[in-house]
């Protein structure tokens, strides 16, 4: 990776710099948080950094390797983030650093029509004295050949008027033009490169109602998507629903995503130990929505991650900074933990109960939602899902969210597993209201006679006649009774009596 030649502050601007369309303004807020902290720092490290000569790969097997700057290692994405941020703040930079990286990027073979023309508006804004035109001759025939074919030969408007004052600057646009002429130019091009993904939908549009009303020949239709593919290449695709519907996961993430999946999944899979900067990774989950973040845990196979890596994980992502909305932590929980909680077949490792009990302590009501029920709610779960589930409950929930796990539990069908979660629930003396008390007895009748013979259901029973004895009322004891004459085990004697002893209320 190439973040490893910045220093601490400059990765803070490159992490920001990846986040998608965002990344330039991203990048501002970083700047202008580092400008806070210390009102000297400067970016002249940043930009010495991306201009420091790098190997670069051939394009194509069998060419030589090349030497060329850092930043041409950089995708094209974050070129155009770095070349919008520098737009922003270049006032408050020094010129000769700025100029030395703008002729760094354009010698970059790689570089895009939007690159070149920012480049040379940023050098005129430098005071340079660029006199080529921002856009590239073969763009401005195509433009003003297009314009004319979707107006009409026999209309003047719309791009045909706004292209029409420009067939001189078109022909001479390698050579040098009149400072009027290269004002004019300036505004008409920046305000089409300055929003490619509006000027994209804009040429769809445009597309669809042409084709609506009548038939292209070959040629315009040829010219048409090549310009949609000029200008919109940030635009989002039209797609059938067949299309989409084929797509994998990584086919519609937004970009900014797709660089955090690599970057994660590289840390994840190395060695090393997690530093500060490493851990700083995982920021990129406060801007993210539940749906993104569950794509993400998918294509990092967070179910399938070995347990050891756990601890260190859940650390990161229960930082001070971090503060997940109740969805996104659910869905992060959900896919850490709930697998390989139900693959249980023998007691829990201790990194699983580290990473369970930090992440319950932090985040209660998603747990309880998203891991605890759900695994109630297994049928086959057996004594290690049930001593890990009550180390969580008795270790890491108060007694607000101790009632909610009971009342979840009336919800779902009883089993040995589910009987040993209640009753450490009931021998944590629980605050139960009369309602809760009544909604609780109603669950023991019902599920009772299924427990005739088991002794985890007989012992739950006597923990509500002993330490709940002052809730029973005359209703609770007649229908207590009526499940205590079928137990069949060695504690129905004892049960009864402790009945018997509750006083009417």
């Amino acid at each position: 990776m190439f973040l490893g030649r910045f220093d601490g502050q400059s990765k803070l601007l490159v992490r920001a710099l990846l986040c998608g369309s965002s990344g330039a303004h991203r990048a501002l807020e970083v700047f202008h948080r580092q400008q806070r902290a210390n009102p000297d720092m400067s970016l002249s490290n940043f930009i010495e950094t991306l201009c420091q000569d790098e190997v670069c790969g051939p394009d194509r097997t069998g060419q030589p390797l090349t030497v060329g700057p850092l930043v041409w290692l950089f995708t094209a994405l974050l070129k155009k983030n770095l070349l919008s941020f520098i737009n922003l703040v270049y006032l408050s930079l020094p010129c000769p650093p700025v100029l030395h990286l703008l002729k760094c990027l354009c010698q970059d073979p790689h570089r895009t029509p939007w690159m070149t023309a920012m480049i040379r508006q940023l050098e005129r804004n430098l005071e340079v004295h660029n006199e080529e035109p921002l856009y590239t001759p073969h763009c401005g025939h195509r433009l003003k050949e297009l314009s004319q074919r979707l107006v009409g030969s026999d209309e003047t408007g719309g791009w045909a008027k706004c292209f029409s004052r420009q067939t001189s600057e078109c022909e001479r646009a390698s050579g040098s033009s009149e400072l009027g002429t290269q004002r004019k130019r300036k505004g008409i091009f920046l305000a089409l490169d300055s929003d490619g993904e509006d000027t994209g939908q804009e040429s769809k549009r445009i597309k669809v109602e042409v084709c609506g009303s009548e038939s292209l020949d070959d040629e315009e239709k040829s010219a048409t998507t090549e310009l949609s593919g000029r200008l919109g290449n940030d635009a989002p695709e039209e797609r059938t629903p067949a299309a989409a519907a084929a797509e994998s996961p990584s086919d519609v993430l937004p970009e900014h995503i797709k660089v955090s999946v690599l970057q994660i999944k590289e840390l994840l899979e190395s060695q090393t130990e997690w530093d500060q900067s490493s851990m700083e990774m995982f920021e990129v989950l406060n801007d993210y929505d539940p749906g993104q973040v569950e794509l993400l845990c998918s294509m990092l196979r967070f179910p399938d991650l070995p347990e050891q890596i756990l601890p260190k994980l859940c650390s990161s992502i229960l930082a001070p900074s971090f503060d997940f909305s109740y969805s996104t932590a659910a869905t992060l929980i959900k896919s850490l933990l709930l697998q390989k909680i139900l693959s249980l077949s023998e007691p829990a490792s201790r990194c699983l109960v580290t990473a369970g009990t930090s992440l319950c302590s932090r985040y209660p009501r998603p747990v309880c939602h998203a891991l605890i029920g759900p695994v109630l709610e297994e049928k086959t779960i057996g004594n290690p899902q049930a001593e890990l589930l009550n180390r969580l409950v008795e270790s890491c929930l108060d007694s607000h969210y101790r009632l909610l796990v009971l009342q979840m539990t009336f919800k779902m069908t009883w089993g040995e597993a589910v009987l040993s979660i209640i009753h450490s629930l009931l021998d944590s003396r629980l605050d139960l209201s009369e309602e809760l008390f009544t909604q609780f007895t109603g669950q023991l009748v019902s599920q009772g006679p299924k427990f005739t013979k088991s002794v985890k259901f007989a012992k739950m029973m006597l923990t509500v006649l002993t330490k709940y004895n002052s809730h029973v009322t005359a209703e609770h004891k007649q229908s207590l009774h009526s499940c205590l004459m079928v137990n069949e085990t060695f504690l129905k004697k004892s049960l009864q009596a402790a009945l018997k002893r509750i006083t009417n209320s």
